[in-house]
C-alpha cells in the first residue's frame, strides 16, 4: 500500500490505504467491537464504505459506543454493520463471524492489570482461550490477516528504554502473561498452518468512548472526570512512573496499515504503537490541568492526592516504534497534547 526508499515511506503510507479502501470493499471482523478501541475501528471503516461484522458479550464494552457511532456515520453506511451479540469464548460465535470475512480485527480482551490480578482465570478464558477460538474460526474460514491487539505489558520487568519488540522480561500480571501468550499462539499458527497475523503492542492508548467510569478505569478518562467532577484524584506512586500515551486514532491508523500492509516482511510480526514520548504521571496531570482550568475555574487551586504504588504496574514504558514506522509505514498523526485536546473536547460533549 506505500512506496518506500531506503526503507523510509515516500508517500504516506495511510492515506493510500485509505484510498485502497474507498475504492475496494471488504468484509471485516471487529471483536470487542463496542469497547473503546473497538468502536473507533469500526467507525473509521464504516466510513471508509466497508462492511463489518461485529462481535460483543458488553462485558466491557457499552451500547451507547455503538449509538454513537451509528449517529456519526449515518443511516446509510449503519446499513454495512452486522453485531453479534456473543462472547469470543464461545467457539460457535467465532466461526459465525469469520464466515466469509477477508480481515480480522481481533480487539476483544479483558485489559486490565488490576482486574487480571483478582481474576486470573477470567482474564486466561477471555485473553488467551478468546484469542486461540479466533485464530482457529479464522484459519478455518479462509481470513486473509488477523490482526490482533497485543500490549506494552508484555515487556515485563526487562528494563530497556525505549523498549524494542525482540527484547521482554518476565511478565508482572496475569493480564501480561496473557497478552504474551497471544503472541506465542499467532507465531505458531503462522508457522503450523501459514496464517498470516500481525500483532500490534498498545502502549495506553486513550481517545474518545474511552470509559472514565469503574474501579478499573484508565488514568485519563478517570483522571478527567475527576477533575470536571471535582472528586479526589488519586495518582498512584510519587507520580514519577511514565508512560507512552497514544491517542486512539494512531492506532486506527495501526490496525489498517497492517491489515493492508503488502510487503512480506512486514506480516508475521509484532509491533509497538506508541509516540516514543514518555510522560511522567506528574507531567499528564500538570497537562490536563493546564488544558480544562480555563473551562473550568474552580481547578485552579485543585491538587491531586497520591496513593500507595499498584501492584503488577510497572516503573516507565516508552515505545521504540522504529519498526511499525519502517514495515507498516506507521506515522503518529497525534502527539500527546492535540490527542488530549481532542479527547477532552468528547468528555465535555458527554457532560
Amino acid at each position: 500500500m506505500s512506496d518506500y526508499e531506503n526503507g523510509t515511506p515516500t508517500t504516506s503510507a495511510y492515506q493510500a490505504t485509505r484510498e485502497h479502501l474507498e475504492g475496494e470493499q471488504y468484509r471485516w471482523v471487529i471483536t470487542g467491537v463496542a469497547g473503546f478501541i473497538g468502536s473507533n475501528l469500526l467507525q473509521s471503516l464504516l466510513e471508509l464504505g466497508q462492511r463489518v461484522i461485529g462481535v460483543d458479550n458488553f462485558l466491557t464494552g457499552h451500547r451507547h459506543n455503538l449509538d454513537q457511532v451509528r449517529d456519526l456515520v449515518g443511516a446509510g453506511a449503519w446499513r454495512c454493520f452486522e453485531l453479534i451479540e456473543g462472547d469470543v469464548r464461545d467457539l460457535t460465535i467465532c466461526r459465525q463471524a469469520c464466515d466469509r470475512a477477508d480481515y480480522v480485527l481481533h480487539q476483544a480482551a479483558l485489559g486490565s492489570v488490576g482486574r487480571s490480578i483478582d481474576d486470573p482465570l477470567l482474564c486466561n478464558d477471555i485473553n488467551v482461550t478468546g484469542q486461540l477460538n479466533m485464530l482457529e474460526a479464522a484459519r478455518h474460514a479462509g481470513v486473509r490477516r488477523v490482526v490482533y491487539a497485543a500490549s506494552s505489558a508484555s515487556y515485563g520487568d526487562h528494563p530497556g528504554l525505549p523498549k524494542q519488540e525482540q527484547h521482554i522480561g518476565s511478565a508482572l500480571s496475569p493480564y501480561a502473561l496473557s497478552k504474551h501468550v497471544n503472541e506465542l499462539y499467532a507465531g505458531v499458527y503462522a508457522r503450523c498452518f501459514g496464517m498470516e497475523t500481525i500483532g500490534l503492542r498498545y502502549f495506553n492508548v486513550f481517545g474518545p468512548r474511552q470509559d472514565p467510569n469503574g474501579a478499573y478505569a484508565a488514568v485519563i478518562p478517570q483522571w478527567i472526570a475527576a477533575m470536571i467532577g471535582k472528586r479526589q484524584l488519586l495518582i498512584n506512586g510519587d507520580g514519577e512512573n511514565s508512560r507512552d500515551f497514544c491517542y486512539v486514532a494512531n492506532a486506527v491508523q495501526a490496525n489498517l496499515l497492517a491489515a493492508l500492509a503488502a510487503e512480506p516482511e512486514a506480516v508475521n510480526q509484532v509491533y509497538n504503537i506508541a509516540l516514543n514520548m514518555r510522560t511522567s504521571l506528574n507531567e499528564l496531570y500538570l497537562l490536563l490541568h493546564e488544558l480544562l482550568v480555563e473551562r473550568h475555574p474552580h481547578l485552579r487551586d485543585y491538587q491531586p492526592q497520591y496513593a500507595p504504588f499498584r501492584a503488577g504496574d510497572v516503573r516507565h514504558s516508552q515505545a521504540d516504534i522504529g519498526k511499525a514506522v519502517r514495515l507498516l509505514g506507521y506515522a503518529p498523526t497525534h502527539d500527546l497534547r492535540r490527542g488530549l485536546r481532542q479527547a477532552l473536547r468528547w468528555y465535555q460533549q458527554q457532560r
